[in-house]
């Protein structure tokens, strides 16, 4: 039987709190291990995403896991009952990171060595998640090198009539990996059936795990468009599993703004009943360490109870009249914010130690002249002044529009509530009077309860930054985050 974890703990720095184990308030790799071991000894997730892209990272993380950890390895297999999967550069994007890529792959026979030592046979790590995919070939590079580079080495000689290597090094397994392929565009996910279709005939896999970033689409097209997008890949996937009778599990990567999937140890069940052919949902720091312990695991626990069903039908030709008109007038509304949200963002603090991700469109974006920051940055940045970001594009809808959207988005109303009782109406006054209008008509469609304490904070906030005083502005922007629960 397939075995698929429910939740993924990642990597993503949208935490307020440090996590007590933490030596400082930017995680190292060496207290990232520490992570990995706490998040499956103590708040029971299943499986750890191991990022590898754009960050400092530790390669032999399976090594030290075992080998300080033994106990607990001893009893829960690591690649049976518990999972850690690589997430590795995509190079056909991040050229400059592809030999990384490479040693990520050649680290995995090791890492089975390593657990040999525990549990016999048993591959500790058998996934890795490829970033910005856009075509099936770049799926099928990564199987076809491990196979035939990592794996196929072993059977080859250094020098003629001499041993092979398997008998000077030893044998090299586990014998195939299974590639994840991680989609964040608005192309990649309009045709992600059909990539997927492409990868699935020609690699005919047992099983095929695919990924939906949640925060880049929202980035780039704005927040409802980002859920539409992914309604309409989730029931294309699922159309394609009945159609090749190959189990496909998707992997949904939320966060707990409002505007990168409102995923909270309080409302699990949202998310649960938005996305129910969701197999797996991530679960970021915010989500571990901004909320009581024992809501935690509560939440992780009823996760990984649920089971999988299929998607909620929605009018496709529907969902995209609605993306078209808000995708544009999110763009154009966010190239007149860009200015002030830069400025903030160079104050938001820093919780992992991570190079620049280029990605695909949003984290150094040149189309149209503007430049934005990592999407929990840019989410930082909008809620510490007090611009609930989730509002912007929504002003291209007519009433009868905005009514239409909540039939097919379910949570509608919990998310949007959630979002704009972060706003603070008074620091629209600062921003373009069109957007301002455009703004105010978006509220007139919404009941919330605004959050004063929240609101003394973002007029501080924006005041300093446009007074140019910023010695306390990281201080104010981390007390905001502590309301919200969430840094961005």
């Amino acid at each position: 039987m397939i075995n698929i974890s429910r939740c993924m703990s990642t990597q993503h720095p949208d935490n307020v709190s440090i996590p007590f184990f933490a030596d400082n308030e930017v995680l190292s790799s060496n207290t990232e291990v520490k992570e990995a071991y706490y998040v499956f000894s103590q708040l029971g997730c299943r499986e750890q995403m191991w990022d590898n892209e754009g960050k400092d990272v530790d390669n032999q993380v399976v090594e030290k896991l075992l080998s300080k950890y033994t106990e607990f390895f001893s009893k829960t297999v690591l690649g049976k009952d518990i999972f850690l999967t690589y997430r590795v550069p995509n190079p056909s994007i991040q050229q400059n990171q592809g030999k990384v890529l490479l040693e990520v792959l050649h680290s995995i026979p090791r890492a089975y060595d390593s657990a040999k030592l525990l549990h016999e046979d048993i591959a500790p790590i058998f996934e890795v998640i490829l970033p910005m995919t856009t075509n099936h070939l770049e799926i099928g590079r990564i199987a076809s090198y491990y196979d035939k580079f990592v794996i196929g080495q072993q059977s080859k000689s250094l020098i003629e009539n001499d041993i092979k290597i398997k008998e000077w090094i030893g044998d090299f397994k586990p014998e195939k990996i299974n590639v994840i392929p991680l989609f964040e565009n608005f192309e990649s996910f309009i045709n992600v059936h059909k990539l997927v279709e492409k990868y699935i005939q020609s690699s005919k896999p047992e099983y095929q795990r695919v990924f939906l970033a949640r925060s880049d689409p929202a980035l780039n097209y704005g927040s409802v468009t980002a859920v539409l997008l992914a309604k309409i890949a989730l029931q294309n996937l699922f159309e394609l599993e009945q159609k090749t009778s190959i189990p496909i599990y998707p992997i949904l990567g939320v966060g707990s703004s409002p505007f990168r999937g409102n995923l909270k140890p309080i409302n699990v069940d949202n998310c649960a009943a938005e996305y129910p052919s969701v197999q797996t949902f991530t679960l970021q720091s915010a989500f571990k360490y901004d909320f009581p312990f024992r809501d935690v695991v509560n939440s992780i626990d009823m996760m990984n109870s649920g089971r999988r069903k299929p998607p909620n039908q929605i009018d496709e030709q529907m969902a995209m009249k609605f993306i078209d008109k808000i995708k544009g007038q999110y763009q154009k509304e966010l190239y007149e914010i860009a200015e002030i949200i830069n400025a903030v963002a160079k104050y938001i603090p820093a919780r992992r130690t991570r190079s620049l991700h280029v990605g695909l469109f949003g984290y150094s974006r040149s189309s149209g002249g503007i430049k934005l920051p990592r999407a929990i940055s840019f989410c930082a940045s909008f809620y510490s002044i007090g611009l609930s970001p989730e509002l912007l594009g929504l002003s291209a809808l007519t009433n009868e529009e905005f009514d239409q959207v909540q039939q097919i988005y379910d949570n509608f109303d919990k998310d949007i509530t959630d979002a704009a009782r972060y706003l603070n109406k008074k620091n629209l006054n600062f921003l373009s009077p069109k957007i301002k209008k455009n703004i105010g008509k978006v509220l007139e469609w919404i009941d919330y309860d605004p959050d004063l304490e929240h609101i003394e904070i973002t007029d501080r906030i924006l005041h300093n930054t446009l007074s140019g005083r910023m010695s306390t502005i990281k201080e104010d922007i981390v007390q905001a985050g502590w309301i919200r629960k969430f840094l961005g």
